[in-house]
């Protein structure tokens, strides 16, 4: 494997306890990849476009990665981050944080999602709507899913949260001048003080100032940040 290989570091192993995936529905398109013509329908109002990744169980999960919203790819297939060239997965992987790379293009298999709860490790999204671009989410969309994720996350009660996006996080939390890296949570009303959160670059191909490598090691850094297990 290339870069940081398995789990090490502070944040490094699997939980200890039992913990299961919440239920997910099965790709919309049977497993196979969308065409292009498939892509339009699901650019709909649907605040449920795509599930989360999350345990069932409190107290199994350590990092809750936040993208901005489902692209209409990741849409069809029910999978985070499933449009190919993006480069997610691929930059997890070399970071160390999965052990394998995840293909998620035609759908999530349900034995990848679960490597990555018994690594506690989440994913949801700010926003649940589809966009084919995530400058088509209004900035009034971006603040009320920062509040919501505040909400959520003092029940998930995750070690760390990374947010995948500059730009959709300073308009839901109303920091316009926020810096990729660590945040001073201080800064965020209502936000629990136990859970340390992080921003991180947009994943996508569209991102020209980002490489695999350069995402890699930003998550390692987040990785790196997880309190000890106990």
């Amino acid at each position: 494997m290339n870069g940081t290989s398995g789990m090490a570091g502070t944040g490094g192993g699997e939980a200890t306890r039992r913990c299961t995936l919440a239920p997910r529905r099965p790709s919309p398109l049977g497993g196979r990849k969308p065409h292009r013509d498939d892509l339009a329908a699901f650019a709909t109002d649907d605040p449920f476009a795509v599930d989360d990744i999350l345990p069932v169980e409190r107290g199994c999960l350590r990092l809750l990665i936040v993208g901005i919203n489902p692209g209409l790819w990741t849409a069809a297939v029910n999978a985070p981050f499933a449009r190919p060239g993006n480069r997610f997965w691929p930059s997890l992987y070399k970071a160390g944080l999965t052990d394998t790379l995840i293909d998620a293009s035609a759908g999530l298999a349900t034995a990848d999602a679960m490597r990555l709860i018994r690594r506690g490790i989440g994913l949801t999204n700010l926003v649940g709507r589809a966009t084919a671009r995530a400058d088509q989410l209004s900035r009034n969309e971006l603040r009320s899913g920062g509040a919501q994720l505040i909400e959520r996350i003092s029940g998930l009660m995750p070690a760390v949260v990374a947010i995948a996006g500059v730009t959709a996080f300073r308009a839901a939390y109303r920091i316009p001048h926020a810096q990729l890296g660590k945040q001073d949570t201080a800064a965020i009303p209502g936000w629990p003080a136990a859970v340390r959160l992080w921003v991180v670059p947009q994943p996508s191909g569209l991102n020209a100032h980002e490489t695999v490598d350069s995402l890699a090691h930003k998550w390692r850094e987040v990785w790196d940040d997880l309190p000890p297990q106990e």
